[in-house]
């Protein structure tokens, strides 16, 4: 669901960009609240995994679609809501200027929309409110379909009235609903099952490790460093190898545009605006649509895919040490 930026407007582009940094604002403060500093290795190494699962888009079948996770409801089961909300942030950001995956000025949009709902109601709401009063596999697995489905249904819906405010006359909000809403139901189911799948193995690697689990649950059989040496390996396994196997298919989004317009992109507007923000992806996309510039190879998609993971965990945890830093030297003062 990466908005490209001829899908907005420059002031709903803009507008979404406030609403993404007030919730960063206020992730950000909840965060420096809770000081959890063991929280950071494990927000890098679920930061990498997620963005190396999002590499694999699966294909909805009898459609002509495809999908892939978003991640936001995954993350804030391990992390929380507002550490999770940070990861994606970080995520989204290397995917934006590092491989062009969404425009930078639909960054704020893509923030909202892809991370916002998974971690605050998808894992703020919905997983809060089903652990309440135990963890269980079943429990586990409900939350995390219904998590997803709900946070990919509300953002799909946000895209639409985003190009419905910004004026796209190529896309009636109507009918682009109509589009958006069932093929991402569909997506949602899938990304559920991945999200219960993965959340299940921890709880039953390490129950400790998953946001809300209770000290009765607190039993673990495998080691916090294990745990997160096995997640750190899939997301390089995944990015690297399994990656090669993603479906070519539009996304569900561009499935949806091509269906109203018959094109899976439209036309930026000619604006001082989109001109900048397209040239300084120019600058920063070393590596566009997920491998070397110019070339399709595998190789370069492996290479693409290994680097991004290490990079987005190296952004996680550069970010918590300068946190943990400006709050050490707040307090001192």
């Amino acid at each position: 669901m990466h908005m490209a930026d001829a899908l907005l407007s420059s002031a709903v582009a803009g507008g979404m960009y406030a609403c993404s940094l007030v919730a960063a604002g206020y992730a950000l403060r909840k965060v420096q609240q809770e000081r959890n500093d063991k929280i950071l290795p494990v927000m890098g190494v679920m930061g990498a995994f997620v963005f190396a699962v999002q590499m694999l888009n699966f294909t909805i079948p009898g459609t002509g679609s495809s999908g892939h996770l978003c991640g936001g409801m995954l993350l804030a089961a391990v992390v929380g809501p507002y550490a999770a909300f940070l990861t994606m942030i970080g995520v989204l950001l290397i995917q934006c200027l590092l491989f062009a995956d969404g425009g930078l000025l639909a960054l704020g949009a893509n923030i909202w929309n892809m991370a916002f709902y998974g971690c605050f109601v998808g894992g703020g709401v919905i997983w809060a409110l089903a652990m309440r009063s135990g963890m269980t596999r079943t429990k586990i697995i409900i939350a995390s379909v219904l998590g997803s489905v709900l946070s990919l249904q509300l953002g799909a819906f946000s895209v639409s009235v985003e190009t419905l405010l910004s004026g796209i006359t190529q896309l009636p909000f109507a009918a682009f609903l109509l589009f958006m809403q069932p093929i991402h139901l569909a997506i949602g189911l899938v990304e559920g099952a991945i999200t219960a799948a993965v959340l299940v193995f921890l709880f039953a690697a390490r129950p400790s490790l998953l946001w809300c689990a209770e000290e009765s649950e607190s039993a673990s059989s495998v080691s916090l460093k294990n745990v997160l040496a096995i997640m750190g390996a899939a997301a390089v396994v995944l990015a690297g190898g399994l990656s090669l196997l993603a479906s070519e298919l539009p996304d569900g989004l561009e499935w949806s545009l091509e269906r109203m317009t018959g094109s899976t992109e439209l036309e930026s507007a000619d604006s001082s605006v989109f001109a900048l923000s397209e040239a300084v992806q120019s600058v920063t996309a070393l590596l566009p649509d997920y491998n070397f510039a110019g070339s399709e190879s595998a190789a370069g998609t492996s290479f693409a895919g290994v680097v991004g993971a290490v990079i987005v965990m190296l952004l996680i945890l550069a970010g918590g040490k300068v946190l943990k830093s400006f709050r050490g030297n707040h307090e001192q003062a």
